[in-house]
C-alpha cells in the first residue's frame, strides 16, 4: 500500500510538470511546446504592405531557426497568405469580407477562376434590383414567358409560354428557388434577350472590377467560359448588399408559395 500511494504521487507531479511543459498560455500568447518553445501570436487582420513585410520576416526567421536549431519547431499563420489555408478548408478557394468596407478578413486561393453554379443569379439579381429601384421596372410588372425560358431545366418552377408572373413573383422564385426559368424571362424582360441581359451582366463585373469574371448565361448551368472566382464573388455581393438592402425581403424568405403551389 505504501509503495502504491509514492507511485500515485510520482505519476501526479510527472503530470504536472509535463502538462505545464507542453502548453503554456502567457500574455495571450499560445506556447507551443518543443525543444525549444517559441510563442504562436494571436492571428491578426493584415494590409497588403503587411502581408509582405511578414512574408519576407516569417522567411528570414524560418531560415535561422533551421541555422541555429533543426530541432526548434516555429508555427506561425498569416491569415493574408492565400496558399497557407489556415482553417483547412476543404473548399478550393474561399473569402471572407467585412460588408461596409470590404476589407478582407480571410482568403484562400481566392482569385482562382471556377464554375459558379447558380452563384451565377447574384449578377442577375444585382441588375434586377438597379432595374427596380431606378423606376425602370416595378415589382407588379407581369412578366411573360418564352420558350427559350420555358426550355431551361436544372433547378425551376416549370414556367409555361402561356402564363405571366409579376417581378414580385419571379424574384421569389429566383432567390427561394433558384429558378432558372424565372431569371432567363427576366433577363429577356429587362434587356430584351438573354444574350444582352450577360452583356450587361458582363459590363457590370468589368465596373465592379471582377478581373477573374466572365459570364455566358444568367443561371449558372455549366457553359465553357462561364467563370468567376471567390473574390469577384464577395465583390458583387457586396454591392448588392450596400446598395439595395431591400433584396434581404426576398433572401430571407423561409418558405413561399406562387400560383397556390409551393415554390
Amino acid at each position: 500500500m505504501k509503495y502504491f500511494k509514492i507511485c500515485v504521487l510520482l505519476l501526479l507531479i510527472f503530470t504536472l510538470v509535463f502538462s505545464y511543459t507542453c502548453i503554456s498560455f502567457a500574455d495571450d500568447s499560445v506556447y507551443v511546446w518543443s525543444t525549444m518553445s517559441k510563442p504562436v501570436e494571436d492571428e491578426s487582420i493584415s494590409t497588403n504592405a503587411e502581408t509582405t513585410e511578414n512574408s519576407e520576416s516569417n522567411t528570414n526567421s524560418s531560415n535561422a531557426n533551421n541555422t541555429n536549431n533543426t530541432s526548434s519547431t516555429t508555427t506561425t499563420t498569416n491569415e493574408s497568405d492565400t496558399s497557407s489555408n489556415s482553417l483547412n478548408l476543404e473548399s478550393g478557394s474561399a473569402i471572407l469580407i467585412e460588408q461596409t468596407t470590404g476589407k478582407v478578413l480571410y482568403s484562400h486561393n481566392e482569385h482562382e477562376k471556377l464554375r459558379p453554379a447558380s452563384v451565377t443569379k447574384v449578377m442577375s439579381i444585382l441588375l434586377i434590383m438597379e432595374a427596380l429601384d431606378s423606376g425602370r421596372i416595378s415589382l407588379t410588372d407581369t412578366v411573360p414567358c418564352s420558350e427559350n425560358a420555358a426550355s431551361m431545366g436544372g433547378s425551376q418552377i416549370w414556367l409555361d409560354t402561356r402564363e405571366t408572373l409579376t417581378v414580385d413573383e419571379m424574384l421569389k422564385a429566383i432567390c427561394v428557388a433558384s429558378a432558372n426559368d424565372c431569371v432567363v424571362a427576366m433577363a429577356e424582360f429587362i434587356a430584351g434577350s438573354e444574350e444582352a441581359f450577360v452583356q450587361m451582366m458582363n459590363d457590370k463585373a468589368k465596373a465592379l472590377g471582377m478581373n477573374d469574371t466572365t459570364f455566358k448565361n444568367c443561371h449558372g448551368l455549366d457553359e465553357d467560359g462561364h467563370l468567376t472566382s471567390s473574390y469577384d464573388i464577395a465583390l458583387m455581393s457586396r454591392e448588392l448588399l450596400n446598395n439595395h438592402p431591400s433584396i434581404t425581403n426576398y433572401t430571407t424568405i423561409w418558405t413561399e408559395t406562387l400560383r397556390d403551389r409551393k415554390v
